[in-house]
This record gives structure tokens, C-alpha cells and sequence, in this order.
């Protein structure tokens, strides 16, 4: 297995790995809207996309990751928003490969911390992050202003 920085030549592949990730979390398939997506992140540079492949070429996985920062540890941190691993490649190790590969990325850029989310019924993968040396955080509750909250009065 290899992994390395998805570019716009990897966007078909790509493409269809975060359409079957929209998909686990109950979104219709929509192919198009995959494509147009991350076209946008790479080319804009907007996230770092690291994507896992078979020796023999098959795309396994994908983690997608933002940068921000925090004002209280003063300092850059990445938002692990996306991590997915197509049926073919769970319970090889792919996961965690790719998690791996995205904390070198927050040494390499001297981020202060990795940030993710994940659904309180994924134990797997609560398990995974558990056992790299996430910490879970019982002291905030996350909010979300939905596109209805956004628009205009």
C-alpha cells in the first residue's frame, strides 16, 4: 500500500471514494457534485487529501484534512474532517495508515494540534482514534448553524 497527496489527476478516483463516504453517512449518490467538490479543494488549495492505494493500483481510502488555527493554543491546527475506507481495504490497516500519515503533516507544518468529529454510533473508528492518542472531549458541545440559519432574513 501506498498513500500520497491526491492531485486533480487523481480527481475520478478520488471522485468516487468520497461519494461512497457521502453515502455511509446516508447522502444520495451524486457523482458530480463528488468531482466538483474536491476539484475545488485541490485546485484552490483549500484542504490536503491524502489518498491510500493497493499495490496494485486500486484506491483504498482517502483522509481529507483543513487548516485552521486556534486562539488559545495560539498556533495551527488541522481539521481531520473525512476519512473513509472503501469495503475492499478495511481491516488492513488502511485507516490507520492514513490517520498516521495526517498527524506527519501536522508535524511537518508545525500545526499544534489534529481536530476531528466523528458520529457518537462510529465505535470503530472512535476505537481507532482512541488508540493513536485522541483524546476525547467531554468538556464543549459542537454547534451548527445550518444553511436555513445562514440565509438572509
Amino acid at each position: 500500500m501506498q498513500i500520497r497527496q491526491a492531485k486533480l489527476g487523481d480527481l475520478e478516483t478520488l471522485a468516487e471514494l468520497f461519494d461512497l463516504y457521502r453515502q455511509f453517512y446516508e447522502y444520495p449518490q451524486d457523482i458530480g457534485l463528488a468531482r466538483r467538490f474536491l476539484a475545488d479543494r485541490i485546485s484552490k488549495q483549500e484542504s490536503v487529501i491524502y489518498l491510500a492505494q493497493h499495490d496494485d493500483g486500486m484506491a483504498l481510502g482517502f483522509v481529507q484534512l483543513y487548516p485552521s488555527f486556534s486562539s488559545t493554543l495560539a498556533g495551527k491546527v488541522w481539521i481531520l474532517y473525512d476519512l473513509f475506507v472503501r469495503k475492499e481495504g478495511r481491516r488492513q490497516g488502511v485507516a490507520k495508515a492514513l490517520m498516521k500519515r495526517a498527524a506527519h503533516l501536522a508535524r511537518e507544518t508545525g500545526a499544534v494540534e489534529i481536530n476531528l468529529a466523528t458520529a457518537t454510533s462510529n465505535s470503530q473508528a472512535q476505537a481507532l482514534y482512541e488508540s493513536l492518542g485522541y483524546k476525547r472531549d467531554d468538556e464543549f458541545y459542537v454547534y451548527a448553524l445550518d444553511s436555513a440559519g445562514i440565509a438572509p432574513e
